[in-house]
């Protein structure tokens, strides 16, 4: 969240950022934050003055003895103090919770470059790479190949665990691993470190992400327990640093890694669609770095280039698109995403998403680092996926099937996988 003096301090800079959201209807919880704010520096000043008065009575107190006059009156009104103190405290402590549910409605400041736009339609597309496949044959989507193949199994999947989950058979679920161990091996060689996190984290890490009330349809929750299965590994990793101090010349903290992720999915467009593309279960490996504020955009920059490596080495045609402000999530204060083309529906569909959090996740966590000069700051957070596999398999296997109904496996995995190609049964 957006610290609470900042959002006092900067007023019109909140509510023009709001505008550029279509969020005008939060004005009002902008109202309310500064109104909460003034009775919470009013009430902390009064504590204060209490204090300083309980001192000051303390020695006039020490003086009367010594003169040998009457201190009941002044005792008395000494040992009122602290009960006048606790009820404000106690009233300040309340005004100071609600003012941070209040400000968990306040999105991050957009970057000065995001575009400005009202939903998805308006995303701007910052460029295309590689070339679109041309087939001479009619052309089968993941689905039809993978049944044909035998390659996975969704009708079991659903008897069992119902419609988002599947099994991965043979060659294909060989595949998924050889995507995993590509994109393990490749974040190495940047001087990552490997991460494997536990796949369930609380309340606080969720709700410190961003957006949780929005976002909490999508968790599953472990029942009679605060915590959920993670959604992406990006949520435990955030969570390792909580309330931690790294010493700036330790920085930046480059981190990758592995995990399932699980999401329920629920939205416009369910979860009924047969297929790897929209699932409840999913293998992931998220790259992750924490650093200095100042040092945020340079290294926004260097994970976009992780990731348009990674699929540049499977030879995949994608862009990458610029969420506009309408569409970008209220944690985030820049976002990308890389799309792959499928040729079976003549579109790009996403892969993968970049952002820059920069301090919003981070203060909500009392994630800092500490300056040469002795200075606090909260870190800046960017997150962004190498791969998720589901879609990566998708992916390949339209974009590589053959007329005969195999499908080519991309020359950079065939040292994992063994094989160089899924051969059509016969």
């Amino acid at each position: 969240m957006l610290d609470i003096r900042f959002i006092k301090e900067n007023v019109e800079l909140i509510k023009t950022n709001l505008k550029k959201k279509a969020q005008q209807d939060k004005f009002k919880v902008v109202d309310e934050i500064i109104a909460g704010y003034e009775t919470s520096l009013k009430l902390k000043q009064q504590s204060e003055e209490l204090r300083r008065k309980r001192n000051e009575l303390s020695l006039k107190v020490n003086e009367l003895v010594k003169q040998k006059k009457d201190v009941k009156t002044v005792i008395k009104e000494v040992k009122d103090i602290p009960e006048k103190i606790k009820e404000l405290e106690e009233k300040k402590e309340k005004i100071d919770s609600n003012l941070k549910q209040l400000a968990y409605n306040i999105p991050n400041i957009l970057h000065s470059s995001v575009p400005l736009g009202k939903d998805a339609t308006e995303n701007k597309v910052l460029k295309k790479v590689g070339k679109i496949p041309k087939f001479k044959f009619p052309i089968k989507n993941h689905v039809e190949l993978g049944e044909s193949l035998n390659l996975f199994d969704f009708d079991a999947s659903a008897r069992i665990s119902g419609n988002g989950f599947y099994y991965l058979k043979g060659e294909l679920a060989l595949l998924n691993q050889a995507l995993i161990r590509y994109a393990i091996d490749f974040m190495s060689k940047k001087n990552y470190l490997y991460i494997e996190p536990p796949l369930m984290v609380n309340r606080r890490i969720e709700e410190a992400k961003g957006d949780f009330t929005a976002f909490e349809k999508a968790l599953y929750k472990i029942e009679n327990e605060d915590h959920f299965l993670i959604p992406t590994a990006e949520d435990a990793i955030l969570g390792m640093l909580a309330d931690q101090t790294i010493p700036e010349d330790k920085l930046p903290l480059k981190f990758f890694a592995y995990s399932m992720s699980f999401r329920k999915e629920i939205g416009s467009h369910g979860i009924n669609e047969k297929g790897l593309w929209r699932t409840h279960q999913f293998n992931k490996v998220e790259q992750f770095i924490f650093c200095h504020p100042k040092d945020s955009w340079k290294y926004y920059e260097e994970l976009r280039k992780n990731s348009e490596e990674l699929y540049k080495k499977l030879k995949l045609p994608y862009r990458l698109l610029e969420c506009c402000s309408g569409d970008l999530g209220d944690w985030k204060a820049k976002s990308e995403d890389i799309e792959v083309y499928r040729p079976t529906i003549k579109e790009y569909g996403e892969v993968g998403s970049l952002s820059n959090c920069t301090d919003f996740q981070a203060r909500d966590l009392n994630i800092k680092l500490l300056t040469k000069k002795g200075e606090k700051l909260v870190m800046h957070t960017l997150n962004n996926t190498a791969i998720a596999t589901s879609r990566a398999l998708v992916v390949i296997m339209e974009n590589y099937q053959q007329k005969d109904g195999s499908i080519k496996v991309p020359t950079v995995l065939q040292k994992y996988t063994g094989f160089k190609v899924i051969k059509a049964k016969k």
